[in-house]
């Protein structure tokens, strides 16, 4: 019980000395150690390195969360150390709701028919959504949160410690100069002055061991730059994979809603007859019909003759293919990423469309397939 309560006097009288020594500094009436200029620099790229990842992770979980109220969610998980449940994707939920909605206007009707073909690229479109959030949760997130929580909490725990050898450092030279002070009126004093000395060398060297603990880790910043650097390429590559599997998605889903007629023109009978003074030309007028190569062949033929295909008047360009294409039917010509073709347009054509030459063989590409080359 005594070794105790002298610990915690001993103890105390510390922290009042450190106390008084911190304070006499911020008023200017005690000399202060100062870091070299190296030291400083670290110490400002370790708080830039903090700051920021901070800022970037924040940003980050909106990022792939948007809902504040299913981060905070998340956040209460991790800290109870519990598997955050699965939650549907905003895509998922959408595909939910057009699939039942198809189901009770009726699946057969154009609309119905729509509507399930949108709901399966909406579906897959969430599912990508949910690869996404956890590839780059596990090569993003986790890396930037373990050095926050691991890396830097030690940092700040011997940036801490060096703070207290400082100023017992400090306090130690204040001693000892009082100490010489007294001295110069007395001689009675010169076992204070001793005394003073000692306690002046050992606070420098522990001052001396701590600071070049902490310049170590200060100076592992930039192998923690290093591997954030990793973990950065990382998300981009999930990024990137995300962003090109949705586009996949729709342009699949776009090529099955232009074969699909009832999707374009109306089939359902008008609500009230048309005018008898209603000329034909205006009723064809108000028809959404897209133009396609395909309503220019006759009934019964091929959508697209391709022997009869020739460039128009206005000429053909050069073509960079960006992607790998499957041709869907005869009409269509299959691409392969990188190579060069010659493309041009036809009248009334699909403005998405282009007929694409590669040697003696032709067809019809998509344009967001390409990259017009001047």
């Amino acid at each position: 019980m005594d070794f105790n309560m002298k610990k915690l006097a001993s103890d105390a009288g510390i922290f009042f000395t450190r106390a008084v020594q911190f304070t006499e500094e911020k008023f200017g009436q005690a000399e202060k150690t100062e870091l070299d200029a190296h030291f400083e620099n670290l110490l400002a790229r370790a708080d830039s390195t903090k700051n920021w990842t901070e800022r970037i992770l924040r940003q980050t979980e909106v990022l792939l969360q948007p809902n504040p109220s299913a981060r905070v969610e998340e956040f209460l998980y991790e800290k109870l150390d519990r598997k955050v449940p699965s939650r549907v994707t905003n895509g998922e939920l959408l595909a939910q709701y057009m699939a039942e909605a198809a189901s009770e206007l009726g699946p057969t009707t154009p609309y119905g028919k729509t509507l399930l073909m949108v709901s399966e690229a909406e579906k897959r479109l969430g599912a990508a959504e949910r690869d996404f959030i956890h590839t780059a949760s596990i090569s993003f997130l986790t890396p930037l949160r373990n050095f926050l929580e691991g890396d830097w909490k030690t940092i700040s725990k011997e940036r801490r410690l060096l703070q207290n050898r400082r100023l017992d450092l400090d306090a130690c030279k204040a001693r000892l100069k009082k100490a010489k002070a007294a001295e110069a009126k007395a001689s009675l004093w010169n076992d204070e002055v001793d005394k003073a000395e000692q306690e002046l060398r050992v606070a420098q060297t522990e001052f001396d061991r701590q600071a070049e603990v902490t310049r170590l880790l200060l100076e592992g910043i930039s192998s923690t730059h290093v591997n954030h650097l990793r973990c950065l390429h990382e998300f981009v590559k999930s990024q990137t994979t995300y962003y090109a599997q949705c586009y996949r998605h729709m342009l699949d889903l776009q090529k099955q809603l232009g074969r699909f007629p009832g999707t374009f023109v109306g089939t359902t009978e008008p609500a009230s007859p048309p005018l008898s003074s209603t000329s034909p030309t205006t009723a064809a007028a108000t028809m959404p019909v897209v133009p396609t190569v395909a309503s220019l062949a006759p009934p019964g033929e091929a959508a697209l003759c391709l022997e009869e295909v020739a460039p128009s008047a206005s000429g053909t360009r050069k073509a960079r293919v960006l992607y790998d294409y499957e041709a869907a039917d005869s009409s269509e010509l299959a691409l392969l990423a990188d190579e060069l073709i010659t493309v041009y347009s036809l009248p009334g054509m699909d403005p998405d469309w282009l007929i694409g030459e590669r040697g003696n063989k032709k067809g019809k590409v998509p344009v967001t397939y390409l990259e017009l080359l001047s």
